[in-house]
This record gives C-alpha cells, sequence and structure tokens, in this order.
C-alpha cells in the first residue's frame, strides 16, 4: 500500500499538498478512479478515490475512514544533537521506522551542536512514516536546556532513565524498564554529559543505565534505546 499524508483532514474531499500531489501524479502517475490510501498522522486511515490528479493540487473524494489504534506505551528520547545533522536526520528516519512517540533536542554542557532546525527532521519522520505505514506522527520538540528539561513536572509519572559512558554501569536498560509504561531517556552529547548534569538527573528521579558493551555514538544510542523498548513491548 502506498501511503500518503495530508493534516487537517475534512471529508467529504481532501486536498493534497503540492508535494504529496506532485509524488502522486508525476512519479506514481495515478490518475483519476484510482484508489488512494491518506492518513492525517492522527491515527486516521482514510481509503479515497481521485477524483482530480492536480500536480499543484490532487483532490480525494474520502470512500471511508479507519481509526489505527496508538501504542499502550510511550517513548520520550530526549538527545543532544550532534555536530553533523546528517547524523540526526539518519536518526530520525530510522526511529520513526522502528517507532516512537516523542523527541526533544537537548542542550547540554558539552553540546557541540546548540541548534538544529527541526522543519528538515519533521520532513525526514514524514517520509519514514509513508514508508513504513505508520499512523501516528511522533513529535519533535525544540532545543531546550537540559537542567530545565529535567525539571518539568510533566515526567513525574514516566520510568526515567540517562544513559551516558560508564564502565561500572550495573543495569542494562533492559533490566531496569518495566513494560506498558511511560519511558524518558535522556542521550547526551558526543563529549557524553558533565558529571554534574549526571548528579542533577539523579536528583531528580533518572536512573542510570547500559545501552550494552559497546561506546556507541549519540545517534546509534538513540536508536538502541528506541528498539529496546519496542522489544521490551513486543
Amino acid at each position: 500500500m502506498q501511503l500518503f499524508f495530508q493534516q487537517g483532514i475534512l471529508p467529504p474531499t481532501i486536498n493534497l499538498e503540492t508535494d504529496e500531489s506532485k509524488h502522486l501524479t508525476r512519479v506514481l502517475r495515478k490518475s483519476e478512479g484510482d484508489i488512494i490510501h491518506v492518513t492525517d498522522g492522527e491515527g486516521n486511515l482514510y481509503e479515497c478515490k481521485l477524483i482530480d490528479a492536480n500536480p499543484k493540487k490532487s483532490i480525494l473524494q474520502v470512500i471511508s475512514r479507519e481509526q489505527i489504534p496508538g501504542d499502550d506505551f510511550y517513548i520520550h528520547l530526549a538527545i543532544a544533537p550532534t555536530k553533523s545533522p546528517d547524523r540526526m536526520e539518519w536518526m530520525i528516519e530510522k526511529i520513526t521506522e522502528i517507532g516512537f512517540h516523542e523527541m526533544t533536542l537537548l542542550s547540554t554542557m558539552n553540546s557541540e551542536r546548540s541548534f538544529l532546525k527541526t522543519e528538515r527532521l519533521h520532513k525526514k519522520m514524514i517520509s519514514a512514516c509513508k514508508q513504513s505505514l505508520k499512523y501516528h506522527t511522533p513529535k519533535i520538540n525544540q532545543t531546550i536546556d537540559l537542567k530545565k528539561f529535567i525539571t518539568n513536572p510533566e515526567f513525574d509519572d514516566f520510568q526515567k532513565f540517562i544513559a551516558y559512558v560508564d564502565e561500572n554501569h550495573h543495569h542494562h536498560l533492559m533490566d531496569l524498564a518495566k513494560p506498558k509504561g511511560n519511558y524518558l531517556i535522556l542521550i547526551g552529547p558526543e563529549g557524553d554529559f558533565d558529571p554534574k548534569e549526571i548528579e542533577n538527573a539523579f536528583s531528580h528521579g533518572f536512573k542510570p543505565v547500559s545501552l550494552g558493551k559497546s561506546r556507541l555514538r549519540t545517534e546509534t544510542a538513540g536508536l538502541a534505546a528506541i528498539q529496546m523498548f519496542q522489544v521490551l513491548n513486543r
């Protein structure tokens, strides 16, 4: 099934935006009368008939709507952006395919990049959602200071973890995380978290965890953590 994305759908018709319309008509060469599947990223899957194959704004007639249920767990990844934007884009594509729910970019004491545009990450995420047939679009938050982020009472009922390089870690993430929960995990920059940041995280209820014996790059650590939460809830 080829999946298209359009926000703010108001049946009985859908007006596809230009990028989706171009792909529909010029790349896939769909024509009037063809059946098209569209999601709004909010769990709705629409089966539609193409009634106007216009590369600037194609028009679809909604035939039916199916509500796709979400997960019974929630994964929030808080991660410091890498120096290379390409590596973050690679990560967002892969963790979207695997499945996560929210990501926040962190500004830390050792961050090599203090700001990263989320618009391009969002486009990569939408593309990955369509490719992997995801009907719930994850949320991406702008960069926030780590010290401010970890004090947010919104996370009081989350299982909270911090992953960092330490040969003396006694607990693997898979050993501490419990299934069917809300998870928040902190992943540091390429220079890792500062010891003061780690201690501050401990004081706000974050548990230290290992992601394995290997020393991982930031984006690899983010990917590994998401996969572990998914396996835990398989």
